[in-house]
């Protein structure tokens, strides 16, 4: 059994209009969800062959909670996946003006600066309170959350978008040069 805090404004995000967000994880994972909306807390218990259901249907959960879509958050169901959660106060501190300037720094004037990382990427992201959520292929993920602890750390946009392009373009190349590989 696995244990999830969820905040009281997304329950109704993890539900969804008549059951359904819940239920569509339920359905994929092969686990039953107790929400308990009074103690913002989420049973997950598997029903199911796959031993890591539990683990799987709690990152959905947290995914959830943290904004990330139900379409992102089911794509956790895949072992090539992964959720990672960045806390900006970790970078920048506890000061408040810090994390909201920061935030700003990344989402970018128009929602630009976060909509060019998850573009190149394809890594669904959210920001909540002082916490960034990046959902999708590991190796992706890893190199979206450089890009936004880069910019968290003062660096410009300029040279993140570089290295970001650089990164991205030689992890493309090598799927190429993969593809091409005779198989053992």
């Amino acid at each position: 059994m696995e244990y999830v805090r969820i905040a009281e404004d997304r329950i109704g995000s993890l539900i969804g209009k008549e059951g359904e967000v819940k239920s569509a994880i339920e359905k994929r994972l092969d686990v039953s969800l107790d929400v308990d909306s009074r103690a913002g807390m989420v049973t997950i218990r598997n029903r199911g062959a796959d031993p890591l259901a539990e683990w799987k249907a709690r990152d959905m959960v947290r995914a959830i909670n943290y904004g990330i879509d139900l379409s992102a958050a089911l794509r956790l169901s895949d072992d090539d996946h992964t959720l990672v959660v960045i806390d900006l106060s970790d970078i920048v501190g506890r000061s408040k003006k810090a994390i909201v300037r920061q935030k700003a720094r990344i989402i970018g004037r128009g929602g630009k600066t976060k909509a060019h990382i998850s573009g190149l990427t394809d890594v669904s992201i959210s920001i909540k309170g002082r916490r960034v959520a990046l959902v999708g292929r590991t190796e992706w993920v890893m190199i979206a959350k450089e890009a936004v602890e880069a910019l968290a750390g003062g660096l410009p946009h300029g040279v993140v978008y570089k290295a970001l392009e650089r990164k991205c373009s030689a992890i493309r190349m090598q799927q190429k040069v993969d593809l091409w590989r005779p198989s053992r």
